[in-house]
């Protein structure tokens, strides 16, 4: 009899989730490998293998959708900053019974040079701004944006990139970039000097993909606010790279 399938959700979204599902489904046929994506970013980058888009319903339906389609085993590869998505992907997971890990890429670590003021959120990282600078480059994203739109920002003007247009509520002076990283060290020296930036707010995303600005502001001497990323829920398993995540798999694939 032929050996049942091997079913892996990888819950995607980010650079990681698609190079965890090139992998599995190119070295790995014991494996169905099916990527959701949140439906967030207009025409996103599709992994190989099955791809749904769109919400579970909380963590009951994320459950329900494991138990549903014969899911064996997840792996939360969203954004860092994604934390309700992984706090519900942890209680799924215990719900349904199956394996859960977490793929996080690694935090960025300051260097010498760099001026580094951390915030615990969007908020805390606005109430920093008026004593740093007056003209902001905010590469947070396109959501959250509401936090540096409160009236005492007014004087601020506002440099936004991100890769579908905002929403409001919005800063009162900004200029919307619209981009998609990888982003290179050349343009974002010149984006800095063009726009006269004098502090850039990001989160702390990690990876190379967007790492540049960070090296262009120390060149140039201007401060940084790094919003800290959330925790992972806690008890869950980190892998820091789809090659770990891929030895992850293959563990639970042979003990299946």
């Amino acid at each position: 009899m032929p050996v049942p399938l091997v079913h892996v959700l990888v819950l995607g979204g980010t650079t990681e989730a698609r190079r965890l599902a090139e992998h599995l489904v190119a070295h790995d046929p014991g494996l169905r490998v099916t990527t959701s994506l949140a439906g967030r970013v207009s025409a996103p980058r599709l992994p190989p293998g099955d791809v749904r888009v769109g919400g579970f319903g909380g963590p009951e339906g994320l459950a329900a959708w494991v138990r549903d389609h014969g899911v064996d085993a997840l792996v939360d590869a969203t954004h860092p900053f994604a934390a309700t998505m992984s706090r519900n992907a942890a209680e799924a997971a215990a719900q349904a019974h199956v394996p859960l890990l977490a793929l996080r890429r690694p935090g960025w670590v300051a260097q010498d040079g760099d001026r580094w003021h951390t915030a615990g959120s969007l908020a805390e990282a606005a109430e920093l701004l008026p004593a740093l600078g007056e003209r902001v480059f905010l590469t947070t994203g396109r959501m959250g944006l509401a936090a540096f739109a409160g009236a005492g920002l007014d004087a601020l003007w506002f440099l936004v990139r991100s890769v579908d247009a905002p929403e409001p509520p919005c800063p009162a002076r900004m200029e919307v970039l619209l981009d998609r990283g990888p982003f290179d060290l050349r343009g974002e020296r010149e984006l800095l000097r063009r726009h006269r930036i004098d502090v850039l707010v990001t989160k702390d995303s990690g990876g190379d993909a967007t790492a540049p600005k960070l090296t262009a502001a120390r060149e140039a001497g201007v401060p940084v606010v790094v919003v800290r990323r959330p925790p992972v829920p806690e008890g869950v398993p980190v892998a820091r790279t789809p090659d770990e995540a891929v030895r992850w798999v293959r563990k639970l694939y042979a003990s299946g």
